[in-house]
């Protein structure tokens, strides 16, 4: 019978995880399984919980949070050794749950919980960005956010209000600011060896594992989690916010393909570097840097294997 790590995370959803707690005893000893839950105390520590916590092959490590702790006990496992890629689950009690929505579980946790006992895994592929403040590397599960939708995504984390408002509160306050941008070199390389390169002033470049990020916004409409690629997409400098804000709102729908100053594609290993300009960026929501020059990212075709419908 398959067993349950259960890493929860209590200040997730802005402290409202730990209402959450009652809910998951109840359906787990319900069904009879047997399952372990141990709470985090700060950051990092789920990460530490899933590379370093006596593991079976065929224990269910479950992140129970929102994309933060997913992308903590994502980078615990793919840490570990292992023989076979490690089991993967999600409980969605978070403030944004874009990983759980992409990934197929969904957001209520009821569903949730019953997609946890009763599925069964699929694979489940993941990206490696190197680079900045992780010069080893860092997992991600979701995508990297470049520009534009980094900005945003510190401005939102200023707000104690649900994560798709205040991802919109932020791309204003963002779109109000809005100057000149870097110039990148994006250099990308497909699965058959088939090579592509763009470079420009870079309103915004997302790298993509899912389709959504910020709970609204869906960064790459096309992406799937298990075809061993990452999409992505990226906006030109813009001349003028009005403009700006048009192709916001088109992100909102997945919509953003097709305008002049979109491309998107999809790519296997992706090398980024900033003649003029300074790259921010975030994994997952991750700061990966805030005035990088150069980054890599890679994607690790079935890296886990994810409980999903």
């Amino acid at each position: 019978m398959r067993k349950f790590l259960i890493i929860l995370n209590p200040i997730a959803g802005k402290g409202n995880a730990l209402k959450a707690l009652p809910k998951i005893n109840a359906a787990l000893e319900a069904e009879g399984v047997s399952f372990e839950l141990i709470q985090t105390k700060g950051p990092g520590d789920a990460l530490n919980i899933a590379r370093e916590h006596p593991l079976d092959d065929e224990t269910v490590v479950v992140a129970a949070g929102g994309d933060g702790t997913c992308n903590e006990v994502a980078n615990g496992l793919l840490l570990r050794q292992h023989d076979k890629p490690p089991l993967y689950g999600l409980l969605p009690i978070g403030r944004g749950n874009d990983f759980a929505y992409n990934s197929g579980v969904g957001e209520d946790l009821d569903k949730a919980l019953e997609i946890l006992v009763h599925a069964e895994p699929k694979p489940l592929d993941a990206g490696i960005v190197t680079g900045g403040y992780f010069p080893e590397g860092r997992y991600f599960v979701n995508g990297v956010g470049i520009g534009f939708d980094t900005k945003v995504g510190f401005e939102a984390a200023k707000y104690k209000i649900p994560s798709g408002f205040a991802y919109v509160v932020g791309a204003i306050i963002c779109i109000v600011k809005y100057g000149r941008d870097p110039i990148l070199q994006v250099d990308y390389t497909g699965a058959d060896g088939e090579s592509g390169s763009f470079r420009q002033n870079t309103a915004l470049l997302s790298i993509m594992n899912g389709i959504r990020m910020g709970g609204v916004f869906r960064m790459a409409p096309n992406a799937k989690t298990d075809d061993g690629l990452l999409d992505f997409c990226t906006i030109r400098q813009l001349r003028s916010r009005r403009r700006l804000i048009w192709l916001v709102l088109q992100y909102t729908k997945g919509a953003q393909g097709g305008f002049e100053e979109t491309t998107m594609g999809r790519a296997l290993k992706y090398h980024i570097t900033a003649p003029d300009g300074g790259i921010v960026a975030h994994c997952d929501g991750e700061t990966v840097c805030t005035d990088g020059k150069e980054l890599e990212m890679v994607c690790i075709p079935g890296a886990l294997r994810i409980i999903k419908p």
